[in-house]
């Protein structure tokens, strides 16, 4: 049966207005009735004569109009067909399961090209997911290729509640309409309109502009004055000119244009497309330049510093300015590349050489003395579960303060079992004020404008004791032995970072023996400076150069007990008991790695435990590194140790971590003890593929 085809709408409605009028009318006729009848009678025949032609014209005119309108809707729906058919960018009609329902001739041409992949969307564009096909609402956008093109992919949902019954959308992939194809075939309840964006050629010029942008560059040889001492005087000259010649050219090899500045420091430019052949080389001039020999017994070193992504070339120069300083921060002997997103580091395999000359350290101890001049109190603080290292080190700037007549306080909230013999020793009776030590909370309500706060043994804000008072205090100094990580104290007024110190405590050392003429160190505080150098370099076995036994000779003679040293950190046996579970229970991992986990139960620091079990491993041949795993407070801990072999600072920033070069830590949250070996052992597999392990 045909159906019924009616008007609707204002149309309608505009031809039904006689009728309405007609009503007018008979009531106007009923009015007059009632004035005079005679009247009323002469009206009520022009009435029905009005009725009737308003009947016969609606019906007539009506079914004329119904035609035009039923011919016009053809004629544009061949048009809207015909257009949707020959637009420029290809475009399809699917369901939510990616089925193609309707296409144009672009996207026709799209799938003979695509033979194999039947009719779906998702074999077509692996980038598109049933996920999001079903998450679609309004408009999504996916980036994707197809053969050798870039698009850009517009998801538009059409709800079927929209479509009327039995309209025509378009032509369907066998000739007929959407509607009737999903009518018959599809139980989807929406359809989703796809246009395909060509963006091929836009993402070639968008390459090419950043391909052609500046890269700022610096070039820091790390030792210089070391490496010239250690060769004949006349063959010096021929030692600089080689190196040079080596920079030169490599820079030469990416079309690069390099000036040097100092006898030491180089600047250089080079187009950002060369960045990734760096990147992929890893920077092979840090080792060229290492096997420059001409009878020197020390291999020149350098450092390279890389800034770009910067708005301005301005800010790709500060960029490098960053990077170089991080670089000569974690101990030189390497690249880092610095963006507005990202920090990345390259090298760093070798131990970088002790520098003999103390001028850095009096030039510090200058500086500190007169920021402490400025200001009328001190606030010393460590790292979080502080060691003895930590400690020591604030113990000793305490003795300067108290030196030069400033009132000072040490900040700890827990006092560790490697710490609490030392610490017992600064009491009243002693001679040291109550209030010597403070715990974070009581440390805040001490700042105000007149106040200095001394960072020690750390340089990364997330693991300091209180976090908060490097946001409250305006003045801030860091003295750090740990090489630096991308999260640094970034707001200090004096960082004194030393990577190539054994610790934290040697560094204080120094520095108090050129702060002021005439400082006296207790024997206590002696002890505990003395015992934070042993503890960190493993009783003068990891880590040390001249300097470390200055430092302790020093100590020494103010007053450092080496026999008081010991008997405080003779341990509880159910330490030494779980220290050799621990080497016994030890797992080699790729032939050199040991690896290994620490048990708690009954022990008050775990993590001091499976620090000393991972120096312990060290001692076993063929070992290069040695990671030992603690579990405290629902944290795991990662204590990492190495001799020269690899670069454990490197393996523990993998894992959110940090520290030295020889020594390293990371904490692990919200996982399991075999999930945190599973990653330590991951990131070992990388850096032996990456060739950061000898």
């Amino acid at each position: 049966m045909k159906p019924r085809r009616t008007l609707t709408g204002q149309l309608g409605l505009y031809m039904q207005w006689p009728i309405f009028l007609a009503v007018l009318v008979i009531v106007a006729n009923i009015v007059i009735g009632f004035v005079d009848v005679g009247a009323a009678l002469a009206m009520s025949g022009f009435t029905i004569v009005y009725l009737l032609l308003s009947i016969l014209l609606y019906a007539f005119s009506r079914r004329k109009l119904l035609a035009g309108m039923v011919e016009f809707s053809a004629d544009y729906a061949w048009i809207q067909k015909k257009l949707l058919s020959d637009l420029d960018i290809p475009y399809v009609v699917t369901d939510q399961s990616g089925r193609l329902l309707w296409m144009n001739d672009l996207f026709t041409e799209m799938m003979r090209e695509a033979r194999g992949r039947n009719n779906s969307l998702l074999t077509m564009f692996p980038e598109v997911t049933k996920e999001i096909l079903l998450g679609v609402e309004e408009k999504t956008s996916i980036h994707t290729t197809f053969g050798d093109r870039s698009y850009r992919m517009d998801l538009k949902l059409v709800p079927m509640a929209d479509l009327e019954p039995g309209q025509d959308n378009g032509t369907g992939t066998d000739g007929g309409s959407v509607t009737k194809l999903i009518t018959s075939t599809s139980s989807t309840p929406d359809l989703i309109a796809v246009y395909l964006f060509d963006e091929t050629e836009i993402l070639r010029f968008q390459k090419e502009i950043t391909d052609q942008k500046m890269v700022a560059g610096l070039i820091y040889l790390d030792n210089y004055d070391e490496a010239l001492e250690s060769v004949e005087e006349v063959r010096r000259s021929l030692l600089m000119a080689l190196i040079e010649r080596r920079i030169n050219k490599y820079i030469a090899g990416f079309n690069g244009v390099v000036k040097k500045m100092e006898k030491d420091k180089y600047f250089f430019v080079i187009k950002q497309q060369y960045v990734t052949e760096l990147r992929e080389q890893r920077f092979s001039i840090l080792e060229d330049v290492k096997s420059v020999n001409i009878g020197n017994e020390m291999a020149v070193t350098l450092s390279i510093g890389l800034g770009m992504d910067g708005d301005t070339y301005g800010q790709n120069y500060e960029f490098a300015r960053m990077a170089i300083d991080m670089a000569l921060g974690r101990g030189g002997d390497q690249a880092v590349i610095k963006s507005n997103e990202k920090i990345e580091y390259f090298g760093g395999k070798s131990q970088q050489q002790e520098k003999t000359t103390r001028v850095k350290a009096r030039v510090k101890a200058h500086a500190l003395r007169e920021l402490i001049g400025t200001k009328e109190k001190l606030l010393i603080m460590g790292h979080r579960l502080g060691d003895i290292d930590s400690f020591g080190a604030a113990v000793g700037i305490y003795r300067i303060a108290a030196a030069l007549d400033r009132k000072a306080h040490i900040v700890i909230n827990d006092v560790t079992s490697s710490v609490r013999p030392m610490y017992e020793r600064f009491t009243p009776a002693a001679g040291y004020p109550e209030d010597m030590f403070l715990t974070g909370s009581e440390a805040l309500e001490k700042v105000d404008a007149g106040t200095l706060l001394v960072v020690v043994d750390v340089n990364r804000p997330a693991i300091t004791e209180e976090p908060e008072l490097l946001k409250r205090v305006k003045t801030i100094v860091v003295l750090d032995h740990h090489r630096q990580s991308s999260e640094i104290i970034d707001n200090a007024v004096l960082s004194y970072v030393e990577p190539n110190a054994s610790s934290a405590c040697e560094m204080v050392a120094e520095v108090v023996q050129y702060i002021a003429d005439g400082i006296k160190i207790r024997p206590q505080e002696a002890d505990a400076m003395y015992a934070g150098i042993v503890i960190d370099t493993n009783y003068f076995n990891n880590q040390t150069g001249v300097r470390t036994f200055e430092a302790a000779a020093y100590l020494r003679r103010s007053g450092a007990d080496v026999t008081r040293v010991r008997k405080a950190f003779r341990e509880e046996m159910v330490n030494y008991q779980a220290r050799a579970h621990a080497v016994g229970r030890a797992e080699v991992f790729e032939g050199s790695f040991a690896i290994s986990e620490c048990p708690a139960e009954g022990i008050e620091n775990p993590t001091i435990v499976a620090a000393q079990a991972a120096n312990e491993l060290l001692g076993i041949k063929g070992i290069k590194a040695s990671v030992v795993l603690s579990e405290y407070n629902g944290i795991i801990f990662l204590s990492a140790r190495s001799m020269d072999e690899v670069n454990v600072q490197v393996m523990m920033e993998k894992l959110g971590g940090g520290g030295h070069r020889s020594i390293a830590g990371a904490q692990l949250k919200g996982v399991t003890m075999e999930e945190a070996k599973e990653k330590l052992k991951t990131v070992i597999r990388e850096m032996i593929e990456a060739g950061d392990v000898k």
